[in-house]
């Protein structure tokens, strides 16, 4: 159990209590100022944290969120929690219990929140849990960004590591008395958030000991997840690697349930155009095929196995060669009874359920502006500006005219759906182009082919096999 948070009367100054501010922020009224400008149409505003611009970005011209909403809409009672998603739930709640017990008198409560921003319980004073019921900080009411704007349980679903949203920071102008911090876990297979904990404050200023509390708070829970995930890895390892040794003539390869490969036996290796190396149980080792169609099928045969875990599918994905058919059975691997990995059989067609590709989704509609942050600014781009993004893990960098900027939009997948519209191509597991900015095509030392989207730099945009065709008839060459 982690220790309660520090006594927050004894560290918040007068000044802090009688505005709401948190230390370190920008000044409230420059703050106001500053939304009632943007959420009157203002294409930028100055003085607002880098972080905090780019959620109002976000509820203003992604989700519409409307900024005079003075309490959060009730959540949806369906729920797609999973059996160690309730166990995590049930260990925050214990943190947080105690850590209400020490907040009570002192202007805080404690909320746990599960992934999609649903309140599930709170705790702390009854005079600030009275106000909250009139905001519907209560549980069961969605704090979600896209429901109920920027606010710390809704932003911290869109960041990493604590985040604290202050007075007017809040995107809705009805929480402008509220101060609160909060931190997401997230399951480190699939990168979701599965849970999170909450501090908030009435007409007070959230200290910076409650941050590093909160961050204290989830390490031991986060510690338990990646050692879980350890067991669950070598679990797969074991099932692959002896189903391969009895079927001397197959194919196997076992992957998580975020599509990374576990474990591929040396034909599958070849398959997926992964280099030969030792099973990976840990997930920084583990690798992502490069092969977009297989990972929609892995995501398919997912949903499947989880809704359902005697499900078993099959599909036939397009090879690297034209016109070349690769088959490949499904079926989920359970341990204790969950899911834990996806086992796939190629040159196999066994699966009771056949997957039916549905095509290219639609495009998402999106402003003519794409949101990145650089040090303390909030960049705001033209799609033209941008030569191309470059994923590193989660963070995805955007190449442009005006150098390198981070996207304040979190997975290379998402920046790839956003920018589709104006031209741009997943070229790469790990970079996706602006084809109206490739200026020269050149052949590798292997015979790939390289893309060059400023003959000035000395840039050389990988294109993976299983795009190259593509890519070609996109160009016209």
């Amino acid at each position: 159990m982690t220790d309660p948070p520090v006594t927050l009367q004894r560290t918040t100054s007068r000044r802090t209590r009688k505005t709401g501010q948190t230390s370190g922020t920008n000044d409230r009224s420059t703050i106001a100022r500053a939304w009632e400008s943007f959420t009157s149409g203002e294409a930028s505003v100055r003085g607002v944290r880098p972080q905090i611009l780019a959620s109002w970005y976000r509820c203003r011209d992604t989700y519409d969120v409307d900024p005079n909403l003075e309490a959060a809409p009730g959540a949806s009672d369906h729920t797609d929690h999973r059996l160690d998603h309730d166990v995590l739930l049930a260990e925050l709640g214990g943190i947080a219990a105690t850590a209400g017990q020490r907040l009570e008198g002192e202007h805080g409560i404690v909320a746990v929140a599960d992934g999609r921003g649903r309140v599930l319980a709170s705790w702390g004073d009854p005079a600030v849990r009275a106000h909250a019921e009139k905001s519907n900080l209560a549980p069961w009411s969605a704090w979600a960004e896209n429901t109920t704007g920027t606010n710390g349980m809704g932003t911290a679903l869109e960041s990493r590591g604590p985040i604290t949203v202050t007075g007017p920071e809040h995107w809705c102008e009805g929480f402008h008395h509220w101060s609160c911090a909060a931190i997401a876990i997230r399951d480190v297979v699939t990168d979701s958030p599965v849970a999170m904990i909450n501090v908030s404050r009435w007409s007070a200023g959230i200290p910076a000991q409650v941050t590093s509390w909160l961050a204290r708070s989830v390490a031991g829970v986060e510690a338990e997840i990646r050692r879980r995930v350890v067991w669950e890895g070598k679990i797969v390892v074991e099932r692959v690697t002896d189903l391969s040794s009895r079927n001397g003539g197959g194919s196997f390869a076992g992957f998580d349930l975020g599509g990374r490969a576990i474990v591929a036996d040396e034909t599958a290796q070849s398959t997926l155009g992964l280099p030969a190396a030792a099973p990976r149980v840990e997930v920084s080792d583990r690798a992502r095929p490069d092969w977009p169609e297989l990972s929609t099928v892995l995501g398919w045969a997912t949903k499947r196995s989880l809704a359902d875990p005697q499900w078993t599918g099959r599909a036939r994905l397009s090879g690297t060669e034209p016109d070349a058919v690769v088959p490949v059975s499904l079926r989920p691997i359970l341990a204790a009874n969950r899911i834990i990995g996806i086992l796939c059989e190629f040159g196999s067609q066994n699966g009771d359920e056949r997957y039916e590709n549905p095509g290219e989704p639609p495009a998402l509609p999106m402003p003519q502006r794409v949101i990145g942050v650089r040090k303390d600014r909030v960049v705001v781009l033209s799609p033209a500006e941008i030569r191309y993004a470059e994923a590193d893990r989660n963070t995805v960098w955007l190449n442009t005219d005006r150098g390198k900027v981070q996207a304040a939009t979190r997975g290379l997948d998402n920046m790839a759906r956003e920018l589709r519209p104006f031209g741009f191509c997943r070229v790469h597991r790990r970079f996706v182009v602006n084809l109206r900015r490739v200026a020269e095509l050149e052949r590798g030392v292997k015979g790939e082919l390289l893309l060059i989207t400023d003959p000035r730099a000395p840039e050389f945009i990988p294109v993976s096999r299983s795009h190259t065709a593509e890519v070609r008839r996109l160009l016209g060459v």
